[in-house]
């Protein structure tokens, strides 16, 4: 099952992509699918027909765990 995470990287906007497992702390580089910006179009610095990137740990400055839709149609605690 793919995990999707937004990834907040140096000097540019926010991209999210697909990974198989979450990153180890001690990964050099991040494998991401399906690279895209937060609107879902292409990003302009990759060529067209990229479908997966290494990316170097060391310029990405945070990353977030998406929600799947699984965990999105979960009902939390609801106050009557």
């Amino acid at each position: 099952m793919a995990i999707t995470l937004l990834l907040h990287i140096q000097n540019t906007e926010p991209i999210l992509g697909e990974v198989e497992e979450i990153p180890d702390p001690a990964d050099q580089f991040l494998k991401i699918s399906n690279p895209r910006k937060l609107d879902g179009k292409d990003l302009h610095y990759l060529a067209e027909k990229v479908v997966t990137v290494l990316l170097p740990i060391h310029n990405i400055t945070m990353v977030e765990i998406m929600p799947s839709e699984e965990e999105e149609q979960i009902i939390g605690f609801v106050r009557e």
